[in-house]
């Protein structure tokens, strides 16, 4: 059976390291059978900002990029998401993406008298790649990995996915030619297991 992929670019910008990082996880999950679909986040037009949250008891109306959007993370079985560690955490419009569209009733639903929600999709495993300005030991050692916890327990596991995966990639800025070829490979060897 084939897999269906769904890739995702979290960098604003496609001349990125991210983009060479998300081509090469395709280049390897193509080269084995795997139906791959990319999705970049800034070409979408949407509202970032999730205005009142859940506050007035309706969400805003979707964009049609943000319902098509849906409509990918539905048909895929995998989704690699890419994007950089900025503050500490991913650039905003990624952010925003994650807010407007993990939605009561895509990603979730409350039942009365229960205290944790259905948790909609299940089924679905996820690969996060992140690259940082940050060497990893710091990052893993000092900051204790604590927005890798955060999209675990509180994002990606509270709607399902499972299992939830990541790899770290730093300290790009300081990173050489040869360094850079050899998380490429590794990434693309990711892509081969589809994982």
């Amino acid at each position: 059976m084939k897999k269906n992929i769904l890739l995702i670019l979290g960098h604003p910008s496609e001349q990125s390291f991210c983009k060479a990082l998300l081509d090469a996880y395709q280049a390897g999950a193509e080269s084995v059978g795997a139906v791959c679909k990319i999705l970049v986040i800034s070409k979408l037009d949407f509202d970032v900002n999730l205005a009142d949250g859940y506050k007035t008891g309706e969400v805003m109306e979707l964009e049609q990029d943000l319902t098509d959007a849906q409509a990918l993370i539905q048909w895929a079985d995998h989704i690699v998401m890419v994007y950089p560690n900025w503050w500490g955490f991913m650039p905003a419009v990624t952010k925003g993406f994650i807010d407007r569209i993990f939605l009561p009733g895509f990603a979730f639903k409350n039942h009365s008298g229960k205290l944790f929600p259905e948790k909609l999709l299940k089924g679905k495993s996820i690969r996060l790649l992140v690259t940082m300005d940050t060497p990893t030991w710091w990052f893993y050692l000092v900051y204790r990995a604590s927005q890798y916890q955060i999209l675990k327990d509180i994002v990606f596991g509270y709607v399902g996915f499972d299992p939830i995966k990541f790899s770290t990639f730093g300290f790009i800025r300081k990173s050489t030619p040869t360094q850079r070829i050899k998380w490429l490979n590794k990434v693309e060897n990711l892509g081969k297991k589809l994982k």
